[in-house]
């Protein structure tokens, strides 16, 4: 994965930020949104896309767009900046294959733990019961 490649490829569109702020909230546009085509980028393999689509299923929209929204801040830049690295974490996360479990043999002495356990409570058990006469 090339990220500068990556991040040339990013769409970005600014859009006046929702909630508290004043007059500042109607007048500047410093919420960010980032849009990714996933089926159009060349800095991916097909194989890492196919990977990304399985992994951000939920996130990615009916044509395979991944919509990130930033307005954290009051500046347009910084949301910018922070919603780049937001979407670069997603994607390296997303990419990373986890490795295979390896079935591990249970040791024999947890196994004789176990029953001599089970052997000591069913004699208290045992012991509780009425005398047969």
């Amino acid at each position: 994965m090339e990220t500068d490649k990556i991040v040339s490829e990013l769409n970005f569109k600014a859009v006046r930020s929702s909630g508290a702020g004043g007059q500042n909230v109607n007048k500047v546009s410093s919420k960010v949104v980032l849009t990714f085509d996933l089926n159009a980028s060349r800095a991916l393999s097909e194989e890492e896309k196919e990977l990304l689509a399985a992994k951000l299923a939920s996130k990615l929209s009916s044509e395979n767009i991944l919509i990130l929204n930033c307005d954290e801040d009051r500046s347009q830049l910084r949301n910018k900046d922070s919603v780049i690295k937001r979407f670069l974490e997603l994607i390296t996360k997303s990419l990373q294959v986890p490795k295979k479990r390896k079935a591990t043999k249970i040791p024999r002495s947890v196994i004789e733990k176990r029953i001599k356990a089970k052997r000591t409570l069913s004699e208290i058990k045992q012991n509780r019961r009425k005398p047969e006469l």
